[in-house]
């Protein structure tokens, strides 16, 4: 997909998947929010309550994707390959 290019796997995103249902992955640079909730519905099927985004230092863009009530997070990341 061209506005996300891959699942975070840090140790700190594997405690917001577990923690706070949370996953983390990198986008394109260019990418709204719109856009990466769209592609992230697409790609995965799952519903998003709300997705922050931010630019590393090393000029990635990075987006916290927060879901829904309905979805598990860790269900989601195991079925993505991040787990």
């Amino acid at each position: 997909h061209s506005i996300i290019k891959y699942p975070l796997t840090t140790e700190s995103s594997m405690k917001l998947i577990e923690d706070s249902n949370t996953l983390v992955f990198i986008v394109d640079i260019k990418a709204n929010k719109r856009q990466i909730k769209a592609a992230v519905k697409e790609l995965y099927q799952i519903e998003c309550d709300k997705i922050n985004t931010l630019i590393t230092p090393r000029g990635l863009k990075k987006s916290y994707v927060r879901l829904s009530k309905d979805f598990d997070a860790l269900d989601v990341a195991n079925r993505v390959g991040v787990i």
